[in-house]
């Protein structure tokens, strides 16, 4: 396969498409990358979907926490589908070409993704602070309005930003290259390569990002600390047993979701590179949607037991 051409310059007039640089440029790696990143989207495909349906019809996990998990299932899903197909083409195009429109498009529903999959993830927190908390008054508190409102604003808020971001960075003028040192359209390799003044709309997205990580991860530092104060309060060890089991998965996930971005955040920035800001952005767009599913199934009896029952009454229809 040929080297692919990383440099495309533009003169004197704003560009209509960009090149998206990919994960690689070594042509040895590209054929098993895609086989990999393939597998991978297949994978995060059937197990978030799988987590959706299991979520939807089985009338035993109709609760709080299925809810969000079912959200959560959506967001990954949402990711990997944003990213993953128009990345899969790096690896089998020479240049991996994308329009103007669909660089914008890209830009916004990844915002949307990742923003959702913050809050969410600090709804689920609260959810377990006050199943173990205030154990009778869970369904009084989270109701089911109260989820859907929950989940609303996590949305609302998350397209409310991400237009702001995504107009603009395409506010910018782009006439001196067209070439995105990334794998997909996102808001700061976008801005590297503006022959406009950014320094306005980076300050913008670097302090909403500030904001939402510091805030939902406060959420969830907080509730984490209360539960772990009526963890140790319990006289029980069965029932310090079945509290962390019931907090182990989400922890899982938030600690690889958080322990991934605040290393992107926090790296010196002498340190700092596109090359790394990739490799974390693969992790977390990528791997992780792959990830929660299985951490959801394999630590959970109730998703274990949702499962089998789904299968049984599938094997009997089938007969």
């Amino acid at each position: 396969m040929k080297e692919k051409n990383n440099l495309n310059e533009t003169t004197g007039s704003q560009v209509t498409e960009f090149i998206l640089m990919g994960i690689t440029n070594h042509p040895e790696l590209q054929s098993p990358l895609f086989v990999v990143f393939l597998l991978n989207y297949l994978a995060t495909a059937v197990g978030n979907l799988g987590l959706i349906i299991l979520t939807s019809v089985d009338s035993h996990l109709k609760t709080p926490m299925y809810f969000f998990l079912r959200h959560l299932a959506l967001v990954d899903l949402g990711y990997s589908t944003t990213i993953g197909p128009k990345m899969l083409v790096s690896f089998i195009e020479e240049k991996n070409i994308i329009s103007y429109q669909g660089c914008t498009v890209q830009l916004f529903f990844v915002g949307i993704f990742f923003d959702s999959e913050l809050f969410i993830l600090s709804a689920m927190a609260y959810d377990r602070y006050v199943a173990i908390c205030k154990p009778l008054l869970y369904m009084v508190i989270i109701s089911d309005w109260v989820c859907w409102i929950l989940v609303a604003i996590s949305y609302l808020y998350s397209i409310m930003v991400c237009l702001v971001v995504t107009i603009d960075t395409f506010k910018s003028s782009f006439c001196a290259s067209n070439v995105i040192r990334h794998f997909f359209c996102d808001s700061l390799p976008l801005l590297s390569i503006a022959c406009s003044d950014t320094s306005e709309i980076e300050a913008i997205i670097m302090t909403f990002a500030a904001i939402n990580l510091v805030s939902s991860l406060l959420i969830i530092i907080v509730s984490y600390m209360l539960i772990l104060v009526a963890i140790l309060r319990m006289n029980s060890v069965e029932g310090r047993q079945k509290a962390f089991s019931t907090c182990g998965s989400h922890l899982t996930v938030v600690v690889v979701f958080y322990g991934t971005l605040l290393f992107m955040y926090l790296q010196p920035q002498s340190s700092h590179s596109f090359d790394i800001d990739k490799m974390a952005s693969v992790f977390y767009t990528l791997v992780i949607p792959t990830l929660n599913p299985l951490i959801y199934s394999l630590r959970n009896k109730e998703v274990k037991g949702a499962l089998k029952r789904l299968s049984k009454k599938l094997c009997k229809h089938s007969l």
